[in-house]
């Protein structure tokens, strides 16, 4: 028996941008659904933040939703398991008063767990473990140490995995809680890693500037073999593009094929600029493309190296927890950063 597993669909992200939303359906039309449909999938786990925002769902979030996710796996009599993860959530300390039960917990295809269950698929047990918060650790520590199963699925926050590129969490819960199992797989963390017992699956698209190239998607999981597979999201809503025109005579050699870049959001690094003439019409032709953003990073001839793009690339969280390690303070700086984080994280619900 296969599985589909997708997490961290965040519906609604970027303040519900129809930018985003237009770049996600295309993966479920595309990708997703065409795919589980022709491999004859008839179960699909989702490990955790359907949604992005705790406080509300906007209507037109919603909307696309029910339509081009919800209905679409009901009309493909897909039998469908959602973990609880902590954008799923309205308080911090507790799973039960959840959006995923709120809008869909009437649905007779829908199992949604916002406590700690084993699940038993083809007679293999799974061990689905929820975001834990103070309301279900005592459950949850219970459900790890009696179930039966070799394998864990959740929405977790374990200490050591990379948030995304270049950030690690350094709090949450220990590896070694989990050491049981022969394997777990995780949503949460956006960025797909591994360190070979814990997998973190990563978000199937990208929401930020800080998924740029790092893959996306989703996997399969077969109940018999346990073998995961990984099915890549070809679509990138986040692009570079390098001009340089040092050895360059005619227009024809800085222009390229732009057609890729329609509705996405573009950054060109000006790697060296000799030739004003030809700069304008590359960007004209970027514009021509119809991206939804262009920015521009010169470097006044100089090359510009990765690590600049890659800070021009990130967000907010990832920015402000290296300002606090760049700081001469006495303080406990990975509890300052937690703090910010959490202060950020409300701003967005207040947002």
């Amino acid at each position: 028996m296969k599985i589909a597993l997708i997490t961290d669909t965040h519906f609604g992200a970027r303040n519900d941008s129809g930018v985003i939303s237009d770049y996600m359906m295309k993966f479920y039309s595309d990708i997703f659904f065409p795919y589980i449909i022709d491999n004859d999938i008839k179960t699909i786990i989702h490990l955790g933040d359907l949604v992005d925002r705790r406080k509300y769902v906007n209507f037109v979030t919603l909307n696309s939703l029910r339509t081009d996710f919800i209905f679409r796996l009901q009309d493909s009599g897909i039998d469908t398991h959602i973990i609880i993860g902590n954008h799923d959530t309205y308080y911090r300390n507790t799973n039960r008063i959840n959006a995923v039960n709120e809008l869909f917990g009437d649905a007779p295809f829908i199992h949604i767990y916002d406590r700690p269950e084993t699940v038993t698929f083809d007679g293999l047990d799974i061990c689905f473990m929820p975001w834990i918060n103070p309301d279900n650790l005592e459950d949850s520590m219970t459900e790890i140490m009696n179930t039966p199963a070799q394998i864990l699925m959740g929405h977790l926050e374990v200490s050591g995995f990379s948030m995304f590129k270049g950030a690690v969490c350094n709090h949450g819960i220990s590896k070694k809680t989990f050491q049981k199992f022969d394997v777990v797989y995780s949503g949460h963390f956006h960025y797909k890693s591994d360190d070979g017992h814990i997998y973190y699956l990563g978000s199937p698209y990208e929401i930020m500037w800080s998924d740029y190239d790092i893959k996306k998607g989703f996997h399969t999981f077969d109940t018999e073999s346990r073998e995961l597979n990984f099915i890549e999201n070809p679509y990138k809503l986040f692009n570079m593009v390098y001009y340089d025109d040092t050895n360059a005579d005619h227009l024809d050699d800085v222009m390229t094929d732009f057609q890729s870049y329609e509705g996405t959001y573009v950054k060109v690094v000006v790697r060296n600029k000799q030739n004003p003439f030809f700069f304008d019409k590359f960007i004209d032709g970027l514009y021509m493309s119809s991206p939804q953003n262009i920015s521009i990073l010169e470097g006044s001839n100089e090359l510009i190296d990765d690590d600049e793009i890659v800070d021009e690339a990130e967000d907010t969280l990832t920015i402000l927890e290296k300002y606090v390690d760049s700081m001469s303070l006495d303080v406990d700086k990975g509890r300052l950063n937690n703090l910010l984080k959490d202060l950020y994280i409300e701003a967005l619900d207040i947002g």
